[in-house]
């Protein structure tokens, strides 16, 4: 039988692993800002991995030189997007008075109530439709004042966090021999060539998934700039961007761009006339982004993610629905990088199973 002092011992060790926990938890809460620096820094050791090995095999490059490049390359990337878009994100930003909640509101309000004119001379009640449709008569964006400010924030520190990944980046990408040394010396050594085997296509395949990232994010953001465009939608620019980056958010991002897109179209024509001209932008343009938005779904994303991890497209579709029925949002946004490390250990070590067999055929 199990006696009182043995269970005291259980319960005290316990209390002691979920006390040890708690304060892991706190610590990473406290540290968060560290961790995002060592995930941008790996990420964008991934992207850099083939331009370094380009340099150093094609142009002959020394690994120190190769590095400073590399980093150079990434550098003059950031600082021609914050050149070209963050004046005009402002200007635009202003322009659509993005951080002014009041005026917000009450352009939102002038919005409704010319909606409710037109519902009305269309012979439908606008009151019972609002009711039915749970509009409220009186809206509150308050809560857009403190995201924006945290933005704010988040742009006031870039350069700390600039300098911070792009040091970090520098000596992942210098001493990833180092390091992989000392991960194989860390490794049992009869799992050790599986192991470095994974890493290695996993480094592979997720280089070029982040590559194809941001190939999606590029032309998504091109056709939504000509749609607006076309359109004569003011602050297409910063409209365009607002969406493109939503589009991170597979399926659910799409939708959610859509809804921002003819909201901001509908505010920027606000002085027009409603169904002459509000209205009809605002269909058009959501015409135009849900045909972005099939080319996105039926070409460019399955042809982008499925060569880059070569997965199916369908796969990738199931792959991003369960995980998102799972987790949420960040479960669809890390699905098909979790996906592709767990295909990738799986062939490794369980190389026998049928279902992995077929799942991992292509890689």
């Amino acid at each position: 039988m199990v006696n009182s002092k043995t269970i005291a011992l259980g319960i005290v060790k316990g209390v002691g692993i979920i006390v040890l926990a708690a304060l892991a938890l706190y610590f990473l809460y406290l540290i968060q800002s560290v961790i995002i620096y060592l995930v941008v820094s790996l990420i964008l050791t991934l992207i850099g991995n083939p331009i370094l090995d380009f340099l150093k095999d094609r142009l002959k490059f020394n690994h120190v030189a190769a590095t400073i490049t590399t980093l150079l390359f990434f550098l003059s990337i950031i600082a021609g997007l914050i050149m070209l878009f963050v004046p005009l994100i402002l200007d635009q930003g202003r322009n659509l008075s993005l951080l002014n909640t009041a005026e917000i509101e009450k352009d939102i309000i002038v919005l409704k109530n010319q909606f409710g004119a037109f519902l009305e001379s269309h012979n439908i009640d606008s009151t019972s439709f609002f009711s039915e449709a749970n509009i409220p008569s009186e809206f509150n964006f308050s809560f857009l004042t403190n995201f924006f400010n945290s933005i704010l924030g988040m742009i006031s520190n870039f350069g700390i966090g600039l300098a911070s990944v792009m040091f970090i980046t520098f000596f992942f990408l210098k001493e990833r021999r180092l390091f992989a040394i000392n991960a194989k010396n860390l490794m049992p050594n009869n799992q050790e060539e599986r192991i470095l085997n994974s890493l290695n296509k996993i480094n592979h395949l997720l280089s070029r998934y982040f590559i194809g990232l941001l190939l999606q994010l590029l032309i998504v953001f091109i056709l939504y700039l000509c749609v607006l465009l076309i359109f004569g939608v003011e602050n297409a620019l910063v409209i365009a961007f607002l969406c493109a980056v939503l589009n991170i958010i597979p399926y659910i991002g799409p939708l959610i761009a859509s809804v921002i897109a003819a909201i901001l179209t509908m505010l920027c024509h606000l002085g027009g006339d409603f169904q002459t001209e509000i209205l009809p932008v605002t269909i058009y343009v959501m015409i135009g982004f849900w045909v972005v938005q099939i080319i996105d779904n039926n070409i460019s994303s399955p042809l982008i993610f499925s060569k880059s991890v070569n997965s199916h497209p369908l796969e990738i579709f199931l792959v991003i629905l369960i995980i998102g029925f799972l987790f949420g949002i960040t479960g669809m946004i890390i699905a098909i990088p979790l996906y592709t490390i767990l295909k990738v250990f799986g062939k490794e070590f369980f190389p026998e199973n049928k279902l992995i067999q077929l799942l991992t055929k292509n890689i």
